[in-house]
């Protein structure tokens, strides 16, 4: 035995050695590849490399020019609520607030309609109406957010603070979402305009999902008896994981928008759960106060503002892209 595995060795060898030495390294496969597909593939994926690589050089650069404030403020900085552009003392705490706080509001108003939407869409529209509707929907998406500023300062305000907020406060100004002066500038007029800024980012993807669940469900649950309401039930329970990437999507562009938000939240860094208040956000105080920045450390808290922004969009959008591509993954490989 020990002669025979020594001749099998021996045989391999030989056969390694008569092999090229392009076959050795894997170089063969690489030459029979077409030139231009060859060339392509690169490309592409040169291009891949760039955008990755835009996406570290802003963390990098971000990093290091909001290093001073961190190295002075630290933790105290995301907590602390004083903003002295004279003393030099920053805290983020306020911009964070409004930030989280107006992106909620606008998902709270936003996702129910949203949902109706992508439902009447997918289930029950017409196809005739179904295509001019779908159009509608996403062109509010192509709509720039100085358009949206626009009409909220001419058309909504006056609107919130003539009838809506006085309306409120006289009939549930009891709460405390709805007590104060109606100045129309606020966090209810943010919340409208970003509901509608991200009402056709949640609708479209919803609909995808809901598309992309198999016919042979709603046909089985028919077949069952099951009513149309009820078939709606099914795969909306199905296109639930989707249906939440959508959300967290559309929450990601809420917190990221910049001039709308401004042009009608006031601008106040107050804390405050009154909608009637003003208020502030991260993008909107850096819209505002980073052309008047003239120390280090104002420059320098004011990024890493944007800093803190950048990793709350990186993640709420990473997070949405994988909910929604394991659902699709998932149906696409059921239907096959």
């Amino acid at each position: 035995m020990p002669e025979t595995k020594q001749e099998e060795n021996n045989q391999n060898k030989k056969q390694q050695e008569k092999q090229p030495a392009a076959s050795l390294f894997g170089l063969d496969k690489l030459f029979q590849k077409n030139p231009g597909d060859l060339l392509f593939e690169n490309i592409t994926r040169f291009f891949a490399f760039i955008v990755l690589s835009i996406v570290f050089l802003m963390a990098y650069e971000m990093i290091k020019s909001s290093m001073p404030s961190i190295e002075k403020f630290g933790w105290n900085f995301v907590f602390g609520e004083e903003w002295d552009p004279v003393l030099d003392e920053y805290g983020a705490f306020p911009y964070i607030f409004g930030t989280i706080y107006s992106s909620v509001l606008a998902l709270i108003i936003s996702l129910p309609l949203s949902i109706g939407v992508a439902v009447f869409l997918s289930e029950l529209s017409p196809r005739w109406l179904e295509q001019p509707l779908s159009l509608l929907v996403e062109m509010l998406a192509a709509i720039p957010s100085i358009v949206y500023g626009l009409f909220g300062i001419f058309v909504m305000i006056p609107w919130l603070r003539e009838t809506v907020e006085p309306f409120l406060g006289e009939k549930l100004g009891f709460l405390p979402l709805f007590q104060g002066p109606p100045y129309g500038f606020g966090m209810l007029a943010a919340a409208l305009v970003l509901s509608i800024m991200i009402l056709p980012i949640i609708t479209s993807i919803s609909r995808d999902v809901m598309r992309s669940i198999p016919d042979s469900q709603r046909e089985a649950a028919f077949a069952l008896g099951a009513t149309k309401w009820e078939t709606i039930k099914i795969v909306l329970s199905g296109s639930k994981s989707g249906i939440l990437g959508a959300t967290l999507l559309g929450l990601g562009r809420a917190v990221g928008e910049t001039m709308a938000v401004t042009m009608v939240i006031g601008n106040r860094a107050d804390i405050s759960f009154s909608l009637f208040d003003p208020g502030h956000t991260m993008a909107s105080v850096l819209a505002n106060e980073f052309a008047e920045a003239s120390s280090t450390i104002y420059v320098s808290s004011l990024i890493e503002i944007a800093l803190l922004l950048f990793v709350i969009t990186i993640i709420l959008n990473s997070i949405a892209r994988l909910v929604v591509w394991g659902v699709t993954k998932k149906y696409k490989v059921a239907a096959h």
